[in-house]
C-alpha cells in the first residue's frame, strides 16, 4: 500500500475504534443511575455490569480463533465485526427504551423493565469490548511490519483516549434543546450515541484486508487443482442423513468447552509471559480506575455516599466525584499526548524502556495518592497514570505482532507444527495426483462430481486389500450443512494445513487480561474495604498490584536475547 493510502486505511479502522469507545465510555457511566432509579440495588448493580467482561472472557478466546480460520469475500474480520457492531446498536437502542418494550409486553412492567434494562447493559459491554479484538487483529494484518504495527497502534491508543474524553463528556452536556424531538435527555444521548457509532461502524466498509490473506494461519496452500479438489473431498467428508444433523450439531456444541481449555492452556511462552504482566498491570490500572471517584468522594472529601441528597455529607460526596471525574478526564488527555509521541519515545528509548518506565512510574503514582491530602497533588498524580494507560494500549499488540512477525524465534514450537502439516500436505497431494491420474474429477455449479462409481461407496473397509487406498464414497463430495460448518470453525476441527495459532486468538488472549481485570477487582475489593473501614484501601491496592506488575514485566520477551534466555 502506498503511504495515503496506508494512512487512509487506518483513519478508517480507528474510526471504528473512536465510535465503540464513546458508546463504551458515555453508556456505561450513564448506566449506574439508570439502574438504580429502577430499583435495583448497589451490591447488584456491580454484578450487572460484570456480565459483559465475563461473557467476554469465556466468547473472546473462541472468537479470535475463528475469525483465524474464517473465509470469506469480506475478509477474515470484518466479518465478525460487523455482527457485534449490531450487538452494539441493538443495546443502544433497548437501554433508552427499557420501559417502553416492557409496557408492551406486560401488565405489570418494572420486572421486565429491569430485565431489558439488564440485557441491553450486558449487550452493550459485551459486544463493545469484544470487538475490540477482532478490530485489532485486523489492525495487525493491515501493518505488519513492526514499525508500522507500533504506528498504527499509537492511532489506535489515540482514538481510543479520545473517544473516552467525547464518552465522559457526552452525559454532562444539557441536551434540553434536543430533547423534546428525542423523547427525554436520555433518548436523545442514546441516539447521538447511536449516530455517532453507525457512521464509524461504515467507514469498515471501505477497508480492505489484503495484506491479511498471506497470513501464515491459513495454513500452506494446495500446489494444484487436484490437489485441492482431493483436500476439499477429503477435509467435508461424508454428509450426514438430514435427522441426524441436530445430533451433531450438538455433539459440537459440547466441545466448545474443551476446545476453550486447549486454547488457553496451548499458549507459547512468549505470550503467556506478556499476557501475565498485562493481567497484572490491568488489575492496578483498573483497581484505580474503577473505585478513583469513590475514593476521591469519601477519602478526600470526607462525603456520605448514601446520606439523602442535599445533606451537607451528600453535598461534599457529589463534590468529590466531580473532581474525581475530572481527574480520569485528565488521565485521558495525558494518554491522548502519550499516544502521539510514543513511536517516538520507543524509537529513541526502546521497547523495553518505555513499557517498565509506564509499569514502574503506575505504583509510584499511587502511593502519592496514598500519602497525600492534597486535592491539587491527588488529580495531578492521577491525570500522569495516562502515560501507564497509553503504553498498555500500545506496546502489547506490537510486541505480538512482533511474535507473529518472526514465528520461527518468538513461536518456534508452533512453526514446527506448521512444517510439520506442510510435510504432510505434500504427501497427500502426492497421493491425489496418483489417484487421479486414473479418474477424472468433473466439477459442475461449483461442486466436485463424484470420484468413484457409487458401488465403492459401498464397499467396507475390511473388504479393501492394504496396499490400496481407502475406498471414498461419492456423497464425500457432498457439502456438509451451513450449521456444521460454522461449528467445525468454532470447534477447531482439525485440518490439513491448518494449525490454529493465528493472530487473532493471541490478541484475543492479551485481550482477556484487559477483560479478567475489570472482573477481580469488582469481587473483591468491596470486602477488602470494608474489612479496613478505609477507602484508601483502593490506592494501596492498586500500588500493591502495580509493585507486582514490575515483577513480572521484567520477564516479557523483547527480543531474540529475551527468547533464548527462556529457552535455557
Amino acid at each position: 500500500m502506498s503511504f495515503q493510502s496506508r494512512r487512509t486505511q487506518l483513519l478508517l479502522v480507528n474510526s471504528l475504534t473512536f465510535g465503540l469507545e464513546v458508546c463504551l465510555a458515555a453508556g456505561i457511566t450513564y448506566v449506574p443511575p439508570l439502574l438504580l432509579e429502577v430499583g435495583v440495588e448497589e451490591k447488584f448493580m456491580t454484578m450487572v455490569l460484570g456480565i459483559g467482561p465475563v461473557l467476554g472472557l469465556v466468547f473472546v478466546p473462541l472468537i479470535g480463533s475463528a475469525s483465524d480460520h474464517w473465509h470469506s469475500s469480506y475478509g477474515r474480520r470484518r466479518p465478525f465485526i460487523w455482527v457485534l457492531c449490531l450487538g452494539v446498536l441493538l443495546s443502544l437502542f433497548v437501554i433508552p427504551h427499557a420501559s417502553s418494550l416492557a409496557s408492551l409486553c406486560a401488565l405489570n412492567p418494572r420486572p421486565l423493565e429491569i430485565a431489558f434494562l439488564i440485557v441491553g447493559i450486558g449487550l452493550l459491554d459485551f459486544c463493545g469490548q469484544v470487538c475490540f479484538t477482532p478490530l485489532e487483529a485486523l489492525l495487525s494484518d493491515l501493518f505488519q511490519e513492526p514499525d508500522n504495527c507500533r504506528q498504527a497502534f499509537s492511532v489506535y491508543a489515540f482514538m481510543v483516549s479520545l473517544g473516552g474524553c467525547i464518552g465522559y463528556l457526552l452525559p454532562a452536556i444539557d441536551w434540553a434543546f434536543l430533547a423534546p424531538y428525542l423523547g427525554g435527555q436520555q433518548s436523545c444521548l442514546f441516539s447521538l450515541l447511536a449516530l455517532i457509532f453507525l457512521g464509524c461502524a461504515l467507514a469498515t466498509l471501505f477497508v480492505t484486508e489484503e495484506a491479511a490473506q498471506g497470513d501464515v494461519a491459513d495454513g500452506p496452500a494446495p500446489k494444484d487443482a487436484s490437489a485441492r479438489a482431493a483436500l476439499c473431498c477429503w477435509r467435508r467428508g461424508p454428509r450426514a442423513p438430514q435427522g441426524r444433523r441436530p445430533l451433531q450439531a450438538g455433539r459440537k456444541l459440547c466441545l466448545l468447552l474443551p476446545r476453550l481449555h486447549g486454547l488457553c492452556c496451548r499458549v507459547p511462552s512468549a505470550i503467556r509471559r506478556l499476557f501475565v504482566a498485562e493481567l497484572c498491570s490491568w488489575m492496578a490500572l483498573m483497581t484505580f480506575m474503577l473505585f478513583y471517584t469513590d475514593f476521591v468522594g469519601e477519602g478526600l472529601y470526607h462525603g456520605v455516599p448514601r446520606a439523602k441528597p442535599g445533606t451537607e455529607a451528600r453535598r461534599h460526596y457529589d463534590e468529590g466525584v466531580r473532581m474525581g471525574s475530572l481527574g480520569l478526564f485528565l488521565q485521558c488527555i495525558t494518554s491522548i499526548f502519550f499516544s502521539t509521541i510514543m513511536d517516538r519515545l520507543v524509537k529513541h528509548f526502546g521497547t523495553r524502556a518505555v513499557y517498565l518506565a509506564s509499569v514502574v512510574f503506575f505504583p509510584g503514582a499511587a502511593f502519592v495518592m496514598c500519602l497525600s491530602h492534597s486535592v491539587t497533588v491527588v488529580t495531578i498524580s492521577a491525570a500522569l497514570t495516562g502515560f501507564t494507560f497509553s503504553a498498555l494500549q500500545i506496546l502489547p499488540y506490537t510486541l505480538a505482532s512482533l511474535y507473529h512477525h518472526d514465528k520461527q524465534v518468538f513461536l518456534h514450537k508452533f512453526k514446527r507444527k506448521e512444517e510439520e502439516d506442510s510435510a504432510l500436505l505434500d504427501k497427500k497431494s502426492a497421493f491425489s495426483k496418483g489417484l487421479l491420474s486414473s479418474q477424472k474429477l468433473s466439477y459442475q455449479n461449483g461442486h466436485a462430481g463424484s470420484l468413484f462409481s457409487s458401488s465403492s461407496s459401498s464397499s467396507s473397509p475390511s473388504s479393501s486389500s492394504p496396499s490400496s487406498p481407502p475406498a471414498v464414497s461419492s456423497s464425500a463430495l457432498c457439502v456438509s450443512s451451513s450449521c456444521d460448518v460454522s461449528l467445525r470453525i468454532m470447534v477447531g476441527e482439525p485440518e490439513l494445513g491448518a494449525p490454529g495459532r493465528g493472530i487473532c486468538l493471541d490478541l484475543a488472549i492479551l485481550d482477556s487480561a484487559f477483560l479478567l481485570s475489570q472482573v477481580v477487582p469488582s469481587l473483591f475489593m468491596g470486602s477488602i474495604v470494608q474489612f479496613t473501614q478505609s477507602v484508601t484501601a483502593y490506592m494501596v491496592s492498586a500500588a500493591g498490584l502495580g509493585l507486582v506488575a514490575i515483577y513480572f514485566a521484567t520477564k516479557v520477551v523483547f527480543d531474540k536475547a529475551d527468547m533464548a534466555k527462556c529457552s535455557v
